[in-house]
């Protein structure tokens, strides 16, 4: 390739890359730049900047309300991966059957994904209400006193993780229901020809199959956990007593409700390196289980 050709060409990519990699740099890489350079300073938004080190960092670490936003993250986390990966996993091995409408009910599934998060946070508030929300009403029918849910401390991180669980169950559904239809049909009728219950088939077929699916849906739904916030500001904005508060949450409040945009970027950076952590804990243990399992 000539010189002039090969200018043509890098002419060509960078005309068209351009405008992306430009709004990466401004709407990306400058403001993780800015955050992590914020992290030494303490700042409110109208004053000078002041340096000041590591103290946000010391403050953060020890700061009641960053372990306690970190506690409720986890306990999060905790109720909503279990539930939403093992329900998922259950629909799709139902919509993998050949059973009639089953497009409809795939699609049906799926709306939650597409839908905002402030208006199913907006209708599920309406409906955890107390008072008249339709689901204490059914647990009424059935002979059961609904609690407080989004009112109530003990309650309200039960009710996040439900709407939690509803809005993404339909996204994990459709990644398994890709795996479960890229296992070859020919393993489980070998298997029904030796004999091979049903459950047997699950166990030694479906869930090894599955074993790389399962490990992107849990990497994925791990990543957006620990970075939960649009539920729980539009539920319930951290309370009742901070039963709710999350980091997201937390780092919002130091930011644009305090003015302490210091401080939130050293929350933030906190954040990130407990995320990068756990995300290199998960890979090293699978690589591990895929030794052990060749």
């Amino acid at each position: 390739m000539s010189p002039a050709n090969t200018r043509q060409r890098y002419l060509a990519l960078a005309v068209l890359l351009g405008p992306s990699l430009a709004g990466m740099f401004v709407f990306l890489m400058l403001p993780v730049a800015s955050s992590f350079v914020l992290s030494f300073s303490s700042w409110d938004l109208i004053g000078e900047i002041q340096w000041i080190g590591l103290d946000n960092y010391w403050k953060a670490l020890a700061d009641p309300a960053v372990l306690g936003a970190l506690r409720n993250t986890v306990t999060f986390i905790a109720g909503y991966m279990p539930a939403t990966v093992g329900i998922a996993l259950g629909l799709a091995l139902l919509l993998n059957r050949r059973i009639r409408g089953r497009v409809v009910f795939r699609a049906i599934y799926f709306v939650p994904v597409v839908t905002s998060w402030v208006a199913v946070s907006l209708i599920w508030k309406w409906l955890l209400n107390p008072q008249y929300g339709l689901v204490n009403v059914a647990l009424g029918w059935l002979g059961f006193k609904g609690p407080g849910w989004l009112f109530d401390p003990q309650w309200a991180m039960t009710g996040v993780i439900l709407t939690s669980i509803w809005k993404d169950i339909g996204f994990v559904t459709v990644i398994y229901l890709a795996g479960l239809q890229d296992i070859p049909e020919h393993l489980y009728e070998a298997a029904s020809l030796d004999g091979a219950t049903p459950w047997q088939r699950f166990r030694h077929i479906t869930l090894p199959m599955l074993m790389p699916t399962t490990f992107f849906v849990t990497t994925i739904s791990l990543i957006s956990s620990f970075q939960v916030f649009d539920q729980v500001w539009v539920m319930t904005q951290g309370g009742p007593a901070g039963a709710t508060s999350v980091m997201v949450e937390l780092i919002y409040k130091n930011a644009f409700s305090y003015y302490q945009m210091g401080y939130a970027s050293a929350i933030s950076w906190v954040l990130f390196a407990l995320i990068f952590a756990v995300t290199i804990a998960q890979n090293l243990l699978q690589k591990r289980l895929d030794r052990s399992d060749g």
